[in-house]
């Protein structure tokens, strides 16, 4: 059974994607194929799915920065977007119960109530592989989402211990002093190496948080979460997300696979389903425009709300909540499963435009924009630039300190370091080096600075789709210099030259020239 699932699972994914769709919505296709063949699930898939769940959101909280959920365009953007989307939600089904629609006629205020609390959520799952995938979870709207989705889980969490009728315990107060034991993880983290034994730190550390919130009757999910927000400013987190990040992937699997096995639906399900889904650019524009009158930037606004335009599996939970009070018939947790997975489709294909769709209609979307601005969202200009490196990581960071190395003291002045993560361009100034907090997949990014006097610009980014759209942008402002980019394998240096890049490097191959290079001076200084 086991190689069954694999093998379709393999099968649609890669189907999906040579017609450049995301690999999760082939998954969700065979997890419904599957049991419309009659296969049965066996209780490991929802053991790897709850795994992957898991392992995902304490490499969510590895990567977060808990001091942003005070952020009043964080906590503000989650409450207000879900009480509005709640009313509304409520106000449609109701209309929908009037004029006579199927499974819609039986619902109340509140039953019609709890639908729209249901797909108020958005799914972490979903959202966090969709900016996994284009490398932002770190950029602004990438941790603007990721603390609406922690908001949500929160909510989440009030709800499941309402709802269950078990109240947390007393001792849920103990966790409290979880900070106090920072630094006893950090020297696990220290001690367990870089190989496995660092992988298997991860597991157990993202597994004990979720048990401990068990024990006192929290949501374990929401424990691995808080052990990694602890971990977050390691030295070892960036390491050992990376580390975790093929594992998690593979469970994930299980987990899209095991929402095609809720129910078979019928074709009135399918209708009411689709009914919802046709409420999900409501549901992401609503974000959007209350985003902007947080004052925060339209485009980080826009594609923040995309990001969330989804439903979430906790709506499941909620469903099922209502089916057992009574609330509403057993009908509506398979309907409520088929607007899920269909919504993981919505919000994945939106998605691979994401960046085009701004570029294209970016004086449109700018209009909605509040004539006020955070400070975070100011533009920093690079003061007589020459050089810019874009994306400030291991390889970025290297690429500016050789370039500071081997030039004169005017033209040192002149190299800027861009990355689009905060904590690491303030590390970065605390170390001496010229950085800026900018993304260059922004238009406006461009726009404003001035490039007159740049020379050369050295992308260093992790993604070589990011660097062609950040290519993209610097022909649309006429950029005249030189450009640069890295890559990990052969066909994306060949694609990087197609879209106009002057020089490409592949930094697996380069390592070993740089190596050789740097050795042959040891028999040359003899």
């Amino acid at each position: 059974m086991d190689y069954i699932w694999i093998a379709v699972a393999f099968v649609c994914g890669f189907v999906v994607k040579q017609i450049n769709l995301p690999p999760l919505v082939g998954y969700l296709a065979a997890g419904f194929g599957l049991h419309a063949l009659g296969v049965q699930p066996e209780s490991s898939l929802q053991t790897l799915g709850d795994l992957g769940i898991t392992l995902l959101l304490f490499t969510i909280g590895l990567k977060f920065n808990l001091k942003s959920l005070l952020k009043t365009e964080i906590w503000a953007g989650a409450t207000g977007h879900m009480g509005a989307f709640v009313l509304l939600t409520s106000c449609s089904c109701l209309l929908l119960a009037f004029l006579g629609f199927k499974y819609f006629d039986a619902l109340d205020w509140s039953s019609a109530a709890m639908i729209g609390f249901a797909v108020s959520f958005s799914s972490t799952v979903c959202a966090v592989k969709v900016l996994e995938e284009r490398g932002e979870l770190r950029a602004r709207h990438g941790q603007v989402a990721i603390g609406i989705l922690v908001i949500q889980d929160i909510a989440a969490v009030v709800f499941v211990s309402l709802a269950s009728d078990k109240s947390p315990s007393l001792w849920a107060f103990a966790l409290l002093a979880l900070p106090l034991a920072r630094p006893l993880l950090s020297k696990i983290l220290e001690r367990s190496g870089h190989g496995e034994v660092l992988l298997l730190a991860g597991f157990f550390l993202a597994l004990t948080g979720g048990e401990l919130f068990e024990l006192v009757g929290l949501k374990a999910y929401l424990g691995a979460l808080v052990v990694g927000m602890l971990l977050s400013s390691d030295s070892k987190a960036v390491e050992l997300s990376k580390s975790l990040l093929g594992f998690k992937d593979i469970f994930l699997i299980a987990f899209f696979l095991s929402i095609g096995f809720t129910a078979l639906p019928t074709f009135d399900m399918w209708v009411a389903a689709l009914i919802m889904v046709v409420a999900l650019p409501l549901k992401t524009g609503l974000l959007f425009l209350w985003l902007t009158r947080l004052k925060l930037r339209s485009r980080s606004s826009f594609l923040a709300a995309l990001g969330l335009s989804n439903y979430s599996e906790f709506g499941l939970i909620v469903c099922a909540a209502g089916v057992t009070h009574g609330i509403f018939a057993e009908e509506w947790l398979v309907i409520m499963a088929l607007a899920v997975a269909l919504s993981f489709v919505f919000s994945s294909i939106i998605n691979i435009s994401a960046h085009s769709m701004y570029a294209r209609w970016c004086e449109l979307i700018k209009r909605f924009e509040h004539s006020d601005r955070l400070l975070e969202d100011q533009y920093t200009q690079p003061t007589g630039a020459t050089v810019l490196v874009i994306g400030m990581g291991r390889v970025g960071t290297a690429a500016y300190d050789t370039l500071c190395g081997e030039v004169c003291d005017d033209l040192r002045k002149g190299v800027y370091g861009v990355d689009v993560d905060k904590t690491r361009v303030t590390s970065h100034l605390d170390a001496g080096r010229n950085v800026i907090l900018a993304d260059a997949e922004d238009p406006d990014f461009w726009s404003h600075i001035k490039l007159d006097t740049v020379e050369l610009v050295l992308l260093a980014m992790p993604a070589h789709l990011d660097i062609l759209e950040a290519v993209k942008l610097l022909k649309q402002v006429k950029f005249q210099g030189k450009t640069a980019g890295i890559a990990r394998h052969q066909d994306e240096m060949a694609k990087l030259l197609a879209a106009g890049i002057d020089e490409t490097f592949n930094y697996y191959t380069e390592v070993g020239v740089g190596f050789a290079e740097q050795s042959l001076r040891l028999i040359e200084s003899k």
